[in-house]
This record gives C-alpha cells, structure tokens and sequence, in this order.
C-alpha cells in the first residue's frame, strides 16, 4: 500500500507544478486584465492539489519508512548528519509546508475585494514564490537526495 501512495505522491506532483505554473503565467501575463473566473478556478484547483499532496505526505511522513520511524529508529543526531535523511525527514516537509502555506495565502488574497491588478500582483507572488520553494524541494533525480528515483 505504502508504494502506490508513494507513486500517487511523485505522479500527482507533475499535476501541482503544472496547475502552479499556469496561476502563475495567467498572473504574470494579466496587466489591467479583470481577475475573472478562470483564473479563479485554476487558483482554486492550484490549492486543492497542494492541499491533497499534504494529505498524501503526512500518510507517507507517519507511516512510511522515510519520516517519524526513522526519528524513533535513528535519533535525530544521526537524521541531522545524514544529507539524504535529514532531506527527507526535515527540509522536504518543512519546504512543503512553507509552499502550501503560501498557496493558502495567495488564494486568500485571490477571494479579496481589491482591485484585480492587485489581486494578479499578490496571486504571483504567492503562488511564484510557493513555485520556487517546490521546485527547491522536490527530491528530482539529479540530486543527491532523489538519486535513483523516477522522474514521476
């Protein structure tokens, strides 16, 4: 069970940077262009993606081999001594964490009452910078930590 959640989790990345990317260049490109429906909706699908993504994280953090039992087994010393544990068990999740964090605040700035140019500066800033912290934190497979890992 703990492998088709783990290969739901790599697959379901490719949808969050995708529909991130999208907020994003929809932002970046609006001008004085109105705040309408679409980039409503695709903010909204945006955070529900990263919020089901956190979902499926924290299942893998509690359960999983890579996370809490690997505190319990290894201590923390030896987790903060080891490049690919502590990436893993400390800096992935908090990056994540961060990430969604923003997400929220974005869509929050999103659903406001101010001027949609303003709206377009905030959603950008928010959803770049949660873009960003994803792509820094993301184990892909040309670093040490993802080394051996598929790119889905």
């Amino acid at each position: 069970m703990y492998n088709v959640i783990l290969h739901l989790h790599s697959a379901l990345r490719w949808l969050v940077l995708l529909f991130l990317l999208i907020v994003v260049i929809r932002s970046f490109s609006a001008g004085k262009r109105p705040f309408n429906t679409t980039d409503n909706k695709v903010g909204m699908y945006a955070l529900i993606l990263c919020d089901l993504m956190l979902l499926i994280g924290l299942y893998q953090w509690l359960a999983g081999p890579l996370g809490w039992n690997t505190i319990q087994t290894t201590g923390m010393r030896d987790i903060m001594h080891n490049p690919k544990l502590r990436f893993f068990v400390i800096e992935h999740p908090i990056g994540m964490l961060i990430a969604i964090i923003m997400v929220h605040i974005g869509r929050i700035y999103a659903k406001k009452n101010i001027p949609d140019v303003v709206k377009h500066r905030r959603t950008l800033l928010f959803f770049g910078l949660s873009l960003l912290i994803i792509f820094v934190s993301l184990p892909w497979p040309f670093r040490e930590a993802g080394a051996g890992r598929p790119w889905y």
